[in-house]
């Protein structure tokens, strides 16, 4: 194998678990999110509509940890490196 295959496989891994790792994280983070926001709003109804907005916000602010991860393996993966 020459040098040039192996760097290209190597990125293609690091690209892969960069996804791998930030989906995973961020769907039981969002899963969590979830079932603390339900707990709360069972055990405490009169603020549901302020947790629901709250968890919204929050919702997505974790997502775009999925996301910045898929754009660093699309950076990896489309880069020509020198």
């Amino acid at each position: 194998m020459d040098p040039t295959t192996i760097v290209r496989s190597v990125e293609s891994l690091a690209a892969v678990f960069s996804v791998l790792i930030g989906a995973a994280f961020a769907a039981w983070s969002q899963a969590r999110v979830i079932c603390t926001t339900m707990d709360t709003m069972g055990r405490q109804p009169e603020i549901a509509g302020e947790l629901r907005f709250t968890m919204i916000i929050g919702l997505a602010m974790i997502e775009s940890l999925a996301i910045y991860c898929l754009l660093v393996s699309l950076i990896i993966l489309l880069l020509k490196w020198q």
